[in-house]
């Protein structure tokens, strides 16, 4: 069956399936490797017909779990989601043995240029390096010459991109050293096919993943400065970062703090976190940015990613960070034909993974032997990405016309040490399914496999047994994620018939003592907290901005919407909410007109703090503390945000968006949101960081709600039995009100409800009460204690119903409008107060966090 549906591959190219070149011969398309008879035989009795289904649940899976990646070269967006193929690449015990005795001969390789490189220079000396190759590159550091990193060790994970050649051996194309991505990506891929194909994954013995990512932290810790009680962060560019989602998954997976270069400073050489609790101790700095940015007082000075003395801190030696600064050079393609000769020069031995042939045209008899073969070549940058050294786009020698390579070639001459030739290798073609409308089909793609070596422990290395195969896309040649390509997990298979066994390995961390335990406290980087702070405040804004909306609407087209009272509560909490756009006729004067703006804003991204534009602004606070998020919670903010704005958009490209469509799409909106204060409410960990976000929330409750009862009996709403039924429903307080008064219009009564009654989580005096308990908790005051900054907030204790529910001699109550006035001005200054001390650190001299 398989052989039937599958495609041959292109002629001159290695074919997975069939584990042999391709031909042109009848009876090749017949014959299937055995690894993969053995994968389409444990597909099970639903077979190939089931695949589709397999498909589905895999784009479902991803876009569920928001596996991301930002394609540089698509124009419809900056993000999308990440793309795996639903068959894995299956790599045999044998062709595996070549890999990984390979590159770890490979890394100890890199890993001892870079310290000659960075120590006696040895090998420029003697020649086998060129210096303007190193010394030339613009990722050699100056800075980091004769420094030697805690550890001993340079390089603790390094990447490797290998092709099958149609022979079926296996070439390095090229290496990543400085912050090599896909370590995060490849888990999530082995977590999604694993689970679709239990029965082949388990049949096959596939080996495992998870004690190599054990080992390579702890050998992270067994070589920073406090050894196995080393605190290790993940150093991020941001949530802006093309592969962010990875660095965050990582965090979470390894159980690393994920910290941004603002999170850090450094004291007495010494690199510390800003907390909440003061300053803690950074031992390892597991770095996913390139290092210009590292630190700006030695490298780029704009670099606002990087932390102010980090290169310090690393010459003390009182800073682990991997990779080690300055391998830049390393990952210059035009290494790759200098290794063999360091390889017998500091090892002693030949390279067991070759390299494709490469040469570096900086040097005379490589370019006079290049020139003639161009057209057999890919011309690469010696510095990719380098704008002041001449970088540029690979291109393909065999794609051109004689005209395009004369004009490369004279390029070359006149600038030899920028241009880098390699020889052209078609890439293998594994499988991949094919769903079609004319009939399903196996399409072979071209592929590469990246590989990771990672240290476990000073000049140690293990190979991780799998690795991201990267899949061209159908329009290119080139397998690139960046270029719209795709990924496929890879399978590395376990020889049992040699006695090799399957690790099955799946606790990450090692065993802790009941004592390490009890110390080990999540710690809350500042700049974590107030993102959660923000968060807390948008997700209360937006279930607000909701709830008046729906209010409005319907209140608009009910059987009271003629009250002027009424009209003009809804005109004024619809404007001070800004759901209309300014200059739109009030409630009062043009009700339809009023409506119809409120309706045409709720997703406005120009003036109006619209619905969509809360939702928006979820979203974002959430995606710079998504590490600390379940999946659930992440995945119910990104459908409630693009929900909404499809469903907004749709209806305004009709041109018929009437009132009980909007009703309908708010009330969807308002299901999200139950769901996501549901899963803040009862799914995360009570700490100072959750703490700080219910702050947030109740703040803006506070803001909100106090104003809206204000306005309610400045304009007469409450006397208005309309009016006093929206501003019921305001404080979501319907039911309650009901069930404890019956239809009663009595301002005793929701005075009592909605401002004293200490059980009724809407009301102002739960909220101040709860805000006052919540904030000295934060503080780490003592139980019968009130820190000073919820001494600031009224103490409803005080608060009386009998002065707040009497009118004075001009029939206002005054004494109600003025604790709401309090509340509101003390939920602003709480506001300020809380940035100040924990976020930017000035509310108290001696908690500065500056660097």
């Amino acid at each position: 069956m398989a052989a039937a549906l599958a495609s041959a591959a292109e002629e001159g190219h290695f074919d997975e399936l069939r584990g042999r070149a391709a031909r042109d011969d009848e009876t090749y398309t017949l014959e299937l490797s055995d690894k993969w008879t053995q994968f389409f035989d444990a597909l099970g009795t639903a077979g190939f017909a089931d695949l589709n289904r397999r498909t589905e649940t895999l784009q479902r899976q991803i876009r569920d779990n928001g596996v991301s990646y930002n394609v540089y070269a698509d124009a419809s967006g900056p993000q999308r989601p990440w793309e795996l193929d639903l068959f894995p690449l299956i790599v045999a015990p044998e062709s595996w043995r070549q890999i990984e005795a390979g590159v770890l001969q490979r890394v100890r390789v890199l890993d001892r240029v870079m310290a000659d490189v960075y120590g006696p220079r040895e090998l420029l000396k003697a020649g086998l390096l060129p210096p303007a190759l190193v010394r030339g590159h613009p990722g050699y550091l100056r800075a980091m010459h004769g420094v030697v990193p805690v550890g001993g060790t340079y390089l603790h994970i390094a990447a490797f991109d290998l092709a099958r050649g149609p022979d079926g051996n296996w070439w390095v194309v090229s290496q990543r050293t400085q912050a090599p991505s896909g370590l995060g990506y490849l888990l999530e891929n082995r977590l999604s096919i694993s689970r679709l194909f239990p029965k082949a994954f388990e049949a096959m013995h596939v080996q495992r993943l998870a004690a190599t990512y054990r080992a390579l932290i702890e050998g992270l810790k067994a070589m920073s400065p406090a050894g196995a009680d080393s605190h290790i962060a993940l150093l991020t560019p941001g949530p802006y970062n093309e592969t962010y989602f990875e660095h965050a998954y990582l965090a979470r997976y390894l159980g690393l703090t994920l910290v941004e270069g603002s999170d850090l400073t450094v004291r007495d050489q010494r690199v510390y976190l800003k907390t909440l609790r003061g300053l803690e101790p950074v031992h390892g700095l597991l770095k996913r940015l390139d290092d210009e940015f590292l630190d700006p007082l030695e490298l780029r000075p704009d670099s606002t990613l990087g932390v102010p003395g980090l290169l310090q801190a690393i010459r003390a030696g009182n800073v682990l960070v991997a990779n080690a600064p300055g391998s830049a050079f390393l990952e210059s393609s035009a290494l790759l034909g200098f290794l063999p000769a360091l390889s017998r020069h500091l090892l002693g031995e030949d390279l067991q993974l070759p390299a494709l042939p490469t040469w570096w045209c900086g040097e005379r008899a490589s370019l006079e032997a290049v020139l003639p073969q161009l057209d057999k070549c890919v011309i690469k940058p010696t510095y990719p990405g380098s704008a002041s050294h001449g970088s540029f786009e690979a291109a393909l020698g065999r794609s051109m016309s004689r005209r395009e390579l004369d004009e490369w070639a004279g390029r070359i001459l006149r600038e030899g040490d920028i241009h880098t030739t390699q020889t052209w290798l078609p890439l293998s073609q594994m499988p991949t399914w094919e769903p079609r409308t004319g009939g399903d089909r196996i399409e072979p793609r071209s592929m590469m496999l990246r590989v990771f070596a990672v240290a476990d422990g000073p000049q140690s290395w293990r190979v991780l047994p799998g690795g991201l195969a990267r899949l061209a896309s159908a329009s290119e040649g080139i397998a690139t994620m960046q270029r719209g390509g795709s990924s496929a997990d890879a399978w590395v298979l376990t020889d049992v018939e040699k006695g090799e066994t399957v690790d099955r390995t799946t606790l990450l961390a090692p065993h802790q003592t009941p004592a390490a335990v009890v110390q080990r406290k999540r710690l809350v980087t500042s700049r974590a907290a107030e993102n959660l702070f923000w968060m807390g405040r948008y997700t209360e804004r937006a279930e607000n901005s909701i709830r008046l909306a729906r209010i409005t609407i319907n209140r608009l087209n009910g059987e009271d919407a003629a009250a002027p009272a009424l009209l003009a509560w809804l005109g004024d909490m619809a404007m001070k909410s800004t759901l209309v756009l300014p200059g739109v006729p009030s409630a009062v004067q043009a009700r339809r007109v009023f409506e119809r703006s409120l309706i045409a804003s709720l997703d406005s991204r120009d003036g109006a703090t619209s619905v969509g534009y809360n939702l928006r602004a979820l979203k974002l606070n959430a995606s710079s503390v998504r590490e600390r998020l379940s999946q659930e919670h992440w995945s119910i903010i990104t459908r409630a945000e693009s929900q909404f704005s499809q469903s907004c958009a749709a209806h305004a490209a009709q041109g018929d968006w009437s009132a009980a469509d909007a009703l309908r799409t708010l009330e969807a909106a308002s299901n999200d949101m139950a769901a996501i204060t549901g899963a803040q409410t009862d799914r995360m960990t009570r700490d100072d960081g959750w703490r700080l976000l219910s702050i947030g929330r109740l703040i803006e409750r506070l803001c909100v709600l106090a104003p809206a009862l204000a306005s309610g009996f400045q304009t007469g709403a409450v006397h208005d039995s309309g009016g006093f039924e929206a501003l019921v429903a305001l404080f979501d307080s319907t039911i309650t009100f009901h069930a404890q008064y019956q239809q009663s219009r009595d301002v005793a009564a929701l005075v009592d409800l909605l401002v004293l009654d200490r059980d009724n989580p809407r009301s102002l005096g739960w909220v101040v009460q709860t805000l006052r308990g919540r904030l000295a908790k934060l503080a780490g005051s003592a139980p019968d204690a009130l820190d000073a900054l919820a001494r600031k907030m009224p103490d409803p204790a005080d608060w009386r119903l009998a002065p707040l529910c009497t009118p004075d001699a001009d029939d206002r109550y005054s004494a109600l409008a003025a604790l709401l006035s309090q509340c509101l001005g003390a939920a602003w200054q709480l506001s300020e107060d809380i940035s100040l001390r924990y976020f930017t650190h000035t509310f108290e001299t001696g908690q500065s966090l500056g660097a």
